[in-house]
């Protein structure tokens, strides 16, 4: 049996469907899905046309979502809970950055919550006294404005860093390069055809040899490379 999931994240009483399902992309790109809404304004925002379209392939997060009337409700089962609110407070849990904090939370084992507060009005006082810390995310002094998925995505990426993060999957091909003889052939067959244009002296060729062998040995010629440049000398000697 699958574990379950041990980091939650909670919206309050969202307004707009679309970013609930921007939300649970957000979520499942960085490997989470449990999705917890408190009194959203929609209830039938899980289903809601603008929502699937805006999780684009990540549908099952809001299919497993859960709604709940109070925050309490949606705390229950978490040991630790952090507050998302810019508002500057006199009183309440502390504010840290997230990456500061996550670097001493991902190493201990607990359940995790996330609160993030309406589109309009961010959280409540007592929605963060709730909570056990303040995330704020360093932005510019400014304009410090996220929507809520941007903020759900910047999150739930530093978080799942300071789990361990993921592998970054190769794309690409890994690039072979051209051995050495190949590369003193080419070298070779560019010295008879700067010859032959006459851009080269083989009578005063000076450094200028030495020199594209360096620019050869800098670029790391693949195999497909060199047959090019072979390819633009034989070129040139027949313009010679």
């Amino acid at each position: 049996m699958q574990a379950p999931d041990p980091t939650r994240f909670i919206l309050l009483n969202t307004s707009h469907p679309g970013n609930v399902g921007a939300a649970a992309r957000a979520m499942k790109v960085m490997g989470f899905s449990d999705l917890v809404l408190v009194a959203p304004r929609d209830a039938g925002v899980l289903a809601h046309a603008d929502a699937l379209a805006m999780a684009s392939g990540a549908t099952e997060v809001l299919a497993g979502a859960r709604i709940v009337e109070s925050l309490a409700q949606a705390l229950d089962g978490v040991t630790f809970g952090c507050a998302t609110a810019m508002t500057p407070r006199d009183f309440g849990p502390t504010t840290h950055a997230p990456r500061e904090l996550f670097a001493t939370l991902g190493a201990q084992a607990q359940r995790v919550a996330f609160v993030f507060g309406s589109e309009r009005f961010g959280m409540s006082n007592d929605d963060v006294y709730r909570c056990h810390a303040c995330l704020s995310i360093p932005t510019h002094p400014d304009y410090g404005s996220l929507n809520l998925a941007q903020a759900v995505q910047l999150i739930a990426y530093d978080w799942r860093q300071a789990l361990g993060g993921f592998a970054v999957a190769q794309r690409t091909p890994v690039v072979v390069r051209a051995d050495g003889a190949a590369v003193q052939g080419l070298l070779e067959h560019w010295q008879q055809a700067l010859t032959a244009i006459g851009f080269l002296d083989p009578q005063a060729p000076k450094k200028l040899m030495p020199r594209l062998n360096q620019l050869f040995n800098r670029a790391q010629l693949t195999p497909e490379e060199v047959h090019i440049l072979r390819g633009i000398a034989r070129a040139m000697e027949k313009r010679g």
